[in-house]
């Protein structure tokens, strides 16, 4: 019997908010855990109302949705973990990933990872909240892709549903290759399900993947679905990526405006929520036709552009 490995989406700050969330699973299927994007600790220990608006129980129709922590100490630690209990929560996930220098200089995200002692005090605080499964996202190292391998001997002690490993450098942010091969000593010495994640765009390339690593638990996509948001249906259900209805992509895409603009208001903002989603959507769409719609100034620009990339 084949074996059926889990898709996970992953959490990308700015876009896989909780309305981008609730429309992308009206129209499309085949994930099976939503993150969200990391939810912090700002200073005078509290928290940014869009964060917790996005984990607000009332506003979330995903099924399978774990929250994303981002601590920098143990006292944050157990300040996000408590947000989450009290909101109702029983998994979240600890982000040792985020690549942007101004957390990553924090000693928060993959700048934690070259402080063994610092990951440890963290993972070793997830004992106190046993009501409460968490997983670990993170990456080879902030600079050196050992930094990893130095890490397992701490991460296989703790009682982790998971870990999603990127293929990168905290460094690399998201340019240059992964490293697949640095991935499969992290793989062959991790006691724990593993996710793969990193410029995952296709059905080959992640069938590549799991059959190099077949002992995976599955995938997590980010990118890959905001430019082809049936990734995963094509993955799952083994649908071929050239039959995909164009006009369900318009209709998500419809959809999505919708609802942002009963949220946003402001039509400037609106436009700029947009226009974000474009830099990814459909890359092989008539460029000359994406790059008139990042130019439109109206609403009524936008929607005519957005008519002619579908039609072309």
């Amino acid at each position: 019997m084949e074996k059926e490995y889990e898709i996970h989406f992953a959490p990308l700050q700015g876009y896989t908010d909780w309305i981008y969330r609730n429309i992308f699973t009206r129209f499309f299927k085949g994930i099976d855990a939503y993150y969200t994007p990391f939810i912090r600790v700002e200073k005078g220990n509290v928290f940014r109302n869009r964060d917790l608006r996005d984990i607000d129980p009332a506003n979330n129709e995903v099924v399978g949705l774990i929250p994303q922590i981002l601590p920098g100490s143990t006292e944050e630690f157990g300040l996000l973990a408590a947000l989450l209990r009290a909101k109702g929560y029983s998994r979240a996930d600890i982000n040792l990933g985020c690549p942007f220098p101004l957390i990553a200089g924090q000693k928060k995200g993959a700048g934690m990872l070259p402080y063994p002692d610092l990951v440890r005090a963290i993972m070793e605080s997830v004992a106190t909240f046993p009501d409460i499964r968490f997983s670990v996202k993170m990456r080879l190292g902030w600079s050196d892709k050992q930094e990893c391998l130095n890490l397992l001997p701490i991460l296989n002690e703790c009682p982790l549903t998971h870990i999603t490993l990127h293929a990168r450098t905290g460094k690399q942010q998201y340019k240059g290759e992964t490293d697949p091969e640095m991935f499969g000593y992290f793989y062959r010495e991790c006691r724990h399900p593993l996710f793969y994640n990193g410029d995952l765009d296709s059905v080959h390339q992640i069938q590549m993947i799991l059959q190099r690593f077949p002992e995976l638990k599955g995938v997590m996509l980010g990118r890959g679905l905001l430019s082809n948001p049936a990734l995963a249906e094509n993955v799952k259900y083994h649908c071929s990526e050239a039959t995909d209805s164009v006009s369900r992509k318009k209709d998500f895409m419809d959809a999505l405006f919708l609802a942002y603009r009963d949220y946003l208001k402001d039509e400037r903002v609106l436009l700029q929520k947009m226009k974000s989603y474009w830099d990814y959507f459909l890359p092989d769409a008539d460029r000359r036709l994406k790059k008139k719609l990042q130019k439109a100034k109206k609403i009524t620009d936008y929607q005519e552009f957005v008519n002619l990339i579908f039609k072309a």
